[in-house]
């Protein structure tokens, strides 16, 4: 096969989705390069711009470089840089700093706000369509209120703090959500009541959130309402000054700060393309994706206009699923035809929609028939932001979500009310630490120093620390039943009342764990050498422990001794404190005075390094090759 080069622009989730497809069929074949051009070296998780434009995650939560979320996918180049032209006849895709010769186009440069010409909206509003606009939000949003607290005026002062929101679709209402939360904070960090923060919901339609059933409207609507978030609906914006937005109506709202969230248009960098245009500047393409008179061009994301006919001939809609599904049906139709097989119809399916309004509340409406609110609507929305992660291939980023979303949140904005941070102080886990560390370690000395009343390691005897031992060794001498039977007494030597027995978890092994340990330990020559095996290993804990080296696996390892010492019937309730000790440690207590302090990080670093590469602003073409 000669070879193919297919070109994707856009690393939206279209792109992305169509990329990965792309190069997971082909990774075997290296007459097949792909290469993906993007303006910016990171993808933009967009549905969650809405958080960082109001303040509940870092900016970087949201950022994903896509070196990392293609270090495996070899033969995948990616590039930072601009289109600027595409020829379809020559097939050349022309960028700032390069040219491109493709086999094959996949067009997935997304979308962008659609303003339908309102005036003043470009001039004084603030849209949400890309990572700069949300930081651009959160940024006036800070100042603006840190100068309205030392605002004298009180007309000028109410309007600093009042925000209006245009648009009650999803990113509206997730937007308008999320600012409800943050103003509490906003005020208490800038000593303000928070009575006198304004929030509106403004919306042209009669109804807000249109997608999903009058169930889930009514529901956001009420408990926005609950918030005191004002809901303006059938009214929209009709002009925008710099102070003041004035509604369809002649409605009034002092205000300097307007976000506009109502519409979405295709790129505008995609009318030069000479494809076919629909409403709102969308391209046109086909059943298969491809661009209508456009020889291997083909289009996915919010680019494409298609009327799906499975649904009463409505256009995909711009949403993250059908993002996803074009870029699919892109990629496999490419394939398709450079395999000459059959190509495939797009068929959209969409599970569900879920709405978060705040970091608490949400309500879902999944597969056309289930409806939640609350917790377990914004549990789903997280576990699909999971899933997405598995669906790229991208374990670091998973891993990263729940960081910012559950351990490394701030001022309880999320489901558990912050309950899972970790972002407490780990020092008052030092003297634990140390204490338990020690007992580890006392108790290894002990049986090599044969401080249980039997023969040291350096004598003719030697002590065997499990109950299943003497079972393991049928048949031994009687010096091997004599020092296992000598140690039936606590592993660990927690005191308890005076005359009281303490109580065994089993009072003998598990017929299944001795049939185990059986197999594992044959003779006594292989019960001798794993007692000093398990005697090593517990003072090695013992010592990391102290140490604070590698403490999440050195405590992990003492969980699973435990469960092993229990099993063996030789460990008491009265020490079964050792596995919540062993947990509380695992967070994080060998970075304060531990040598987890310096180590973690740089293996951290050199495994980033080793798997993913150095990631960079700019990529440049040939890095994927």
């Amino acid at each position: 096969m000669s070879k193919k080069n297919i070109v994707v622009v856009g690393a939206g989730f279209a792109g992305v989705a169509a990329a990965k497809k792309l190069s997971r069929h082909f990774k075997k074949n290296p007459d097949v390069l792909i290469t993906l051009i993007d303006r910016h070296s990171y993808q933009t998780y967009m549905t969650e711009l809405h958080e960082v434009a109001a303040g509940r995650v870092q900016p970087d939560a949201i950022q994903y470089d896509l070196q990392r979320l293609f270090s495996r996918n070899r033969n995948v180049d990616i590039v930072t840089d601009e289109v600027t032209h595409v020829d379809r006849e020559q097939k050349v895709v022309t960028t700032s700093s390069h040219s491109f010769n493709y086999d094959y186009l996949i067009l997935a440069m997304g979308g962008e706000p659609n303003t339908f010409n309102v005036p003043g909206v470009d001039e004084h509003a603030f849209t949400m369509w890309s990572w700069e606009d949300a930081n651009k939000i959160r940024r006036h949003i800070q100042d603006t209120v840190e100068a309205a607290s030392n605002e004298h005026d009180d007309a000028k002062r109410k309007a600093m703090l009042t925000a209006v929101v245009s648009g009650a679709g999803f990113t509206g209402v997730e937007l308008v959500g999320d600012l409800m939360e943050w103003k509490d904070h906003l005020a208490k960090a800038n000593k303000l009541d928070p009575a006198e923060f304004s929030l509106y919901l403004v919306e042209a339609a009669p109804q807000i959130l249109g997608v999903v059933t009058e169930k889930e409207q009514q529901k956001a609507e009420k408990y926005m309402l609950k918030q005191g978030i004002q809901i303006i609906k059938g009214n929209g914006v009709a002009n925008v000054e710099k102070d003041r937005v004035e509604l369809s109506d002649g409605t009034i709202i002092p205000t300097h700060t307007l976000i506009w969230t109502a519409g979405v248009k295709a790129n505008t960098d995609a009318a030069a393309y000479g494809i076919e245009q629909a409403r709102a500047g969308r391209l046109v393409a086909n059943k298969y994706m491809e661009a209508k008179d456009s020889d291997g061009v083909y289009l996915a994301g919010d680019l494409v206009y298609y009327e799906e006919p499975d649904k009463d001939n409505a256009p995909v809609p711009q949403i993250v699923q059908s993002a996803e599904q074009t870029g699919h049906t892109a990629a496999a139709n490419i394939i398709a035809s450079i395999e000459g097989t059959e190509k495939h119809e797009h068929k959209g399916t969409y599970q569900g929609f879920m709405i978060s309004i705040g970091s608490r509340y949400g309500v879902a409406y999944l597969m056309d028939k289930i409806h939640l609110s609350g917790f377990f609507a914004m549990l789903v929305k997280h576990i699909v932001n999971l899933f997405y992660f598995m669906t790229i291939g991208s374990g670091y980023y998973f891993v990263q979500y729940i960081y910012h979303e559950f351990f490394h949140i701030k001022e309880k904005r999320n489901i558990f009310r912050g309950h899972l941070s970790r972002l407490g102080n780990v020092l008052w886990a030092l003297p634990l630490r140390v204490f338990y560390g020690s007992m580890w370690t006392w108790e290894a000395v002990k049986k090599i120093y044969g401080l249980y009343g039997t023969t040291s390691w350096f004598g003719d005897d030697i002590v065997l620390p499990f109950a299943w031992l003497k079972e393991a060794t049928t048949g031994a001498s009687q010096a091997v039943t004599e020092t296992a039977t000598a140690v039936s007494h606590p592993v660990f030597g927690l005191s308890y009342a005076y005359g009281e027995e303490p109580m065994m978890i089993f009072k003998e092994a598990p017929e299944w764990f001795n049939s185990i340990m059986k197999i594992m330990i044959p003779n006594v020559e292989m019960a001798l050498f794993f007692q000093k095996f398990m005697t090593i290993v517990e003072l090695l804990i013992g010592l990391a422990i102290i140490a604070g080296l590698f403490t999440f696996l050195a405590n992990a390892a003492t969980i699973a001794l435990v469960a092993a010492f229990s099993l063996s019937g030789m460990f008491y309730w009265v020490n079964m404190w050792f596995i919540p000790v062993a947990i509380a440690l695992m967070n994080g207590s060998g970075r304060a005075f531990g040598l987890d302090y310096y180590v973690i990080p740089w293996i951290q670093k050199k495994l980033d390094n080793w798997w993913y590469g150095k990631t960079k602003s700019i990529y440049r073409p040939g890095v994927g090759q």
